[in-house]
């Protein structure tokens, strides 16, 4: 039997990652429905569909290159309920996929986190999939990764990258910022550099790339 959903409020995280609006509705919506709600991946992807909901209505699926059926089961293992609370009409969704303009780059990072989940050679299981189409997707945002994916801090987003994509995790050794460390793996897949520092030791950019992620206030 699914869990109970919360009868309680959730609670909001702090200033720099706080939903507004319609996306904090919709927010407070899942996560009223996530029986595992202090879960940083469920904490994420809260945060995503939020996002994407609040930009492009109930009647486009939230995740840009992620199925109706797909959708279907991440909402009932992390949001049971919340399809019936938000009215979502899955025969209607079955053939609304919503384009993106840059669709080649969540293409591109959804194969670079899938291929890095789980166990090497092992095929990716079905909740790392569906939270690498949202890690892609909210890495187009404007924001600190962690930030666009509304959560409390970098802290929570760290402990998901090493729990749901381990060997990509280990390879931020250096602890570069998440969205910064993304693109640069898929810079060094296709052999290519947008930086024209020699290394990162040198760089007089660094704090660009490294060093603490504050909320923009």
């Amino acid at each position: 039997m699914a869990a109970e959903a919360r009868t309680t409020r959730p609670s909001l995280p702090p200033h720099g990652a706080l939903p507004t609006g319609e996306r904090l509705r919709l927010w407070t919506t899942l996560m009223c429905h996530a029986p595992e709600g202090e879960a940083p991946e469920v904490q994420a992807m809260a945060g995503v569909l939020a996002t994407a909901w609040s930009r492009h209505g109930l009647a486009w699926l939230p995740l840009t290159d992620l199925g109706a059926a797909d959708t279907r089961q991440l909402l009932a293992r992390w949001f049971p309920g919340v399809d019936r609370a938000l009215a979502l009409d899955w025969p209607a969704l079955e053939s609304a996929a919503r384009p993106e303009p840059r669709q080649d780059e969540i293409e591109d990072l959804v194969g670079l986190l899938t291929t890095c989940a789980g166990e090497a050679g092992a095929q990716c299981p079905a909740e790392d999939r569906w939270l690498a189409h949202a890690l892609a997707q909210a890495t187009l945002g404007q924001d600190h990764l962690w930030q666009d994916l509304h959560l409390p801090s970098r802290r929570e987003l760290s402990a998901l990258m090493q729990a749901r994509f381990p060997r990509l995790a280990a390879r931020n050794d250096r602890d570069m910022k998440w969205k910064k460390f993304l693109y640069k793996q898929l810079c060094d897949q296709a052999e290519i550099s947008l930086c024209r520092a020699p290394s990162c030791g040198v760089c007089t950019d660094q704090a660009l790339c490294f060093g603490p992620e504050e909320a923009a206030h």
